[in-house]
């Protein structure tokens, strides 16, 4: 009796199956790589700044590790699953008991900075600058609601949330403001915190995050495209680059009062439940880049014996 054969091929000795996956595994191979190449281009400023405050791999492996376990947990609960520990490790390719010993609540040390007081009252005041120069000047406090002062000033923009003797105090510490005679005036064009560390290293934080979270969000293609847009050129001089650099210093000037005026507004037309938050930003950087890409110096040779 002649065996019977099936319509169907095994899929192991199927040549043309094995040719489809293997073509298939050196696409995701080459995704891989293109995915690590974008972290090492993102993490090189990072890691500069990590080794010029004295901060150890075993830190920042710590970090990592962190953020590993916080981003899967929400890439599984924005699919509707809270995640166990064996998920979490699948996901993260940690071990189930460095999972465990990570899952826990986080612990902020640095500020936020949408939510500093201090940000809104300066941000508020330069407002009221720009639309009258007179404003660089401000009493203290005033008994006619009719003259502006900053009591007024910090009370609207913080909600009444936070007296203005503390944030003017903050201010004058961070020499954006100076106080004399029972008036206070502006010292700075806008909310830099330069001579504080912390506050310099929340801005980093949080504008590098926000600017990072627009390009990823749209290279993930997870909602409608955000604005991340860049213009860019090598081999010019660099007085060429100061030069533009100033360009766009001055360009931003009038679309920062635009957008602070907007958000001031939307700030107060919304409700305490309101949970929306945006941040619009610009940056430039210029360089050498025939130092910055120069062959960096060989490696010290260890001595025999």
């Amino acid at each position: 009796m002649a065996p019977k054969h099936t319509g169907s091929k095994n899929a192991k000795h199927d040549p043309a199956l094995g040719a489809v996956r293997q073509r298939m595994a050196r696409g995701r191979e080459g995704q891989l790589a293109w995915v690590t190449e974008a972290c090492a281009r993102v993490l090189r400023p990072l890691v500069r700044l990590a080794l010029a405050f004295g901060v150890k791999h075993a830190q920042l492996e710590e970090v990592l590790r962190d953020i590993l376990v916080d981003e899967a947990r929400r890439a599984w609960v924005d699919k509707g699953t809270a995640p166990n520990i064996s998920q979490l490790s699948v996901t993260t390719g940690l071990n189930r008991k460095a999972v465990t010993t990570m899952v826990r609540e986080e612990v902020a040390s640095l500020p936020q900075t949408e939510m500093s007081a201090e940000a809104k009252t300066l941000t508020l005041w330069l407002q009221m600058f720009s639309d009258n120069p007179a404003h660089r000047s401000l009493p203290i406090v005033s008994e006619d609601e009719s003259v502006p002062s900053f009591e007024s000033v910090a009370r609207r923009a913080s909600r009444g949330n936070v007296h203005h003797r503390v944030i003017l105090d903050e201010l004058v510490r961070l020499h954006m403001a100076t106080e004399r005679n029972g008036t206070t005036q502006l010292a700075v064009a806008g909310f830099v915190p330069a001579s504080d560390l912390k506050g310099m290293l929340s801005f980093l934080g949080d504008n590098s995050r926000d600017h990072l979270l627009a390009g990823v969000a749209n290279t993930i293609g997870e909602r409608p495209p955000l604005l991340e847009r860049s213009v860019f050129a090598a081999g010019i001089s660099l007085e060429e680059c100061e030069r533009i650099h100033q360009l766009a210093r001055e360009r931003w000037g009038g679309l920062h009062d635009e957008l602070t005026r907007e958000m001031r507004r939307a700030y107060e037309a919304a409700d305490k439940t309101a949970s929306g938050r945006i941040r619009v930003g610009i940056y430039t950087y210029f360089e050498d880049a025939a130092v910055e890409n120069a062959a960096p110096p060989a490696a010290p040779s260890k001595s025999s014996g």
